[in-house]
């Protein structure tokens, strides 16, 4: 990537020859044009909020840059990233969604995440250490900025306005107002449970801001729930991909002698899944882990794993996190341990668990979702 400060070398996380995907785009080159072209001063405390791949933080390494992410993979390729252009460890703190974040800020750089819950819970906690004289800047792709992205700055922080686009690129500039009165941040967000779904019918779920369907229960899941495996009289069961980790806490509920894994690369999520599990009172061990779906975990310590993959990476629809969250559950499984799988049936995830498996049956379908079962052999 060309930059003011130097043409930084880049990449995804974790690195793959044929993903073709950028680690960087236009409104992350626009958002470092304009801080060069205007003589944004940087010596104060700079924090990074949302930066994808590092872009942003590789490039301002000099800076000292704060950088808060509630992606893991996207840290890993952050510090992938700052080895790779030889910057020394601890020039750039980083920090999740999940800490605290500092307690003054002078600049303060967003890129605008695809949750709008997201970015509101984000303003409100960094709100409290933006004065009158923060450079607040914001940037996304047109595509992701809207009406309802500029309130909420305008909101939380102060007077807002937009620049012209650049290659499809926007930014915000607002202009903190230290006398705002801020509304009280809604997040985490509670809600009951409905009937009819199983063994959390009526459970109290928790959710954190960002994570999928936060207020509410999204349909796939809904479907999941209400054909998942029966009890198995404990083992060790895998919720990949966890979320706000309602199916993993049924599978407690169902089976108080089974281990329960919660994997999310979200740190929202995880937070979400593990206060889920705690606010019902759940028996049983539970561990809570974020990370890069099972990587790390132990081979063959499996019995079983429950799947709800992503297949969309930010704006780009791919099925490479799918893949690599099912070779991951056929590596962890014992011999005769399933993974199940949900998905809208126009996925085809029978097709990469046939194989990959050698078998996929389905145990259930609608209109639109299908859940299906492969064994390990």
């Amino acid at each position: 990537m060309t930059t003011p400060w130097g043409e930084p070398v880049l990449a995804r996380f974790p690195e793959d020859p044929r993903d073709r995907l950028r680690a960087w785009d236009a409104s992350d080159a626009y958002l470092l044009r304009h801080l060069a072209e205007r003589r944004v001063p940087l010596s104060g405390t700079v924090v990074v909020v949302g930066d994808r791949w590092g872009a942003l933080v590789t490039a301002l390494a000099a800076h000292r840059p704060t950088q808060i992410t509630d992606s893991w993979l996207g840290q890993e390729a952050t510090r992938a990233n700052l080895a790779r252009n030889t910057v020394e460890p601890g020039t750039v703190r980083l920090l999740t969604t999940q800490d605290p974040p500092p307690d003054r800020i002078d600049v303060l750089l967003l890129r605008v995440p695809k949750s709008l819950a997201l970015l509101e819970d984000q303003l409100l906690r960094l709100a409290p250490a933006v004065h009158a004289d923060t450079v607040v800047v914001g940037t996304g792709m047109v595509k992701e900025i809207h009406t309802s992205t500029l309130d909420l700055f305008e909101r939380i922080l102060g007077p807002t306005r937009t620049s012209l686009a650049e290659q499809k690129a926007r930014l915000i500039f607002c202009t903190p107002d230290p006398s705002l009165k801020r509304p009280a941040n809604p997040w985490p967000y509670r809600y009951t449970l409905p009937d009819g779904i199983g063994p959390v019918s009526g459970r109290t779920v928790v959710n954190h801001a960002g994570v999928f369907c936060a207020d509410r229960l999204d349909i796939g899941t809904r479907f999941f729930l209400k054909h998942l495996p029966a009890s198995r009289g404990g083992g060790r069961v895998v919720d990949l991909g966890c979320g706000n980790g309602v199916v993993g806490t049924a599978m407690a509920l169902a089976d108080p002698g089974a281990e329960v894994l919660f994997v999310d690369e979200s740190f929202q999520a995880v937070a979400s899944a593990e206060a889920t599990f705690r606010a019902n009172d759940v028996p049983g061990h539970a561990e809570f882990r974020v990370g890069d779906g099972l990587a790390g975990v132990p081979e063959g310590s499996a019995d079983l794993v429950l799947n709800n993959p992503p297949f969309h990476s930010h704006q780009a629809t791919t099925d490479a996190t799918a893949w690599r969250m099912f070779t991951g559950a056929r590596r962890t499984l014992r011999p005769g341990g399933e993974l199940w799988v949900v998905g809208n049936r126009h996925l085809g995830y029978h097709v990469k668990l046939r194989r990959l498996f050698g078998n996929s049956d389905v145990v259930a379908s609608d209109a639109k979702f299908v859940v299906l079962k492969a064994v390990k052999r």
